[in-house]
């Protein structure tokens, strides 16, 4: 069973879209060449702000809910490595 990771992808109007994986490099080549989400296609160059493995599926699934409920600045700070990503696993531990 593979890992699963979650990810942010920025867009060129500065947005984050967050996403879950199994392979994060082979998912942002989908998201680049217009063959991921729909939200991002169309939306300019890409770039990946952030991954971090997660470990199985529901857990993945469950970060995911949790990280798009975050306001924008809370993401950003995600990314810049202001707000802790373990905290945010182990909130979903308890």
């Amino acid at each position: 069973m593979s890992p699963w990771y979650l990810y942010l992808v920025r867009t060129l109007d500065n947005r984050l879209y967050t996403g879950i994986t199994t392979d994060v490099e082979r998912r942002f080549y989908q998201h680049q060449t217009g063959k991921g989400a729909k939200a991002l296609r169309g939306k300019g160059e890409l770039t990946l702000a952030f991954s971090h493995l997660v470990g199985d599926r529901s857990s993945a699934l469950r970060l995911e809910y949790r990280i798009k409920q975050l306001t924008k600045a809370q993401k950003e700070c995600l990314v810049a490595g202001e707000l802790s990503f373990e905290d945010l696993l182990a909130d979903l531990q308890t």
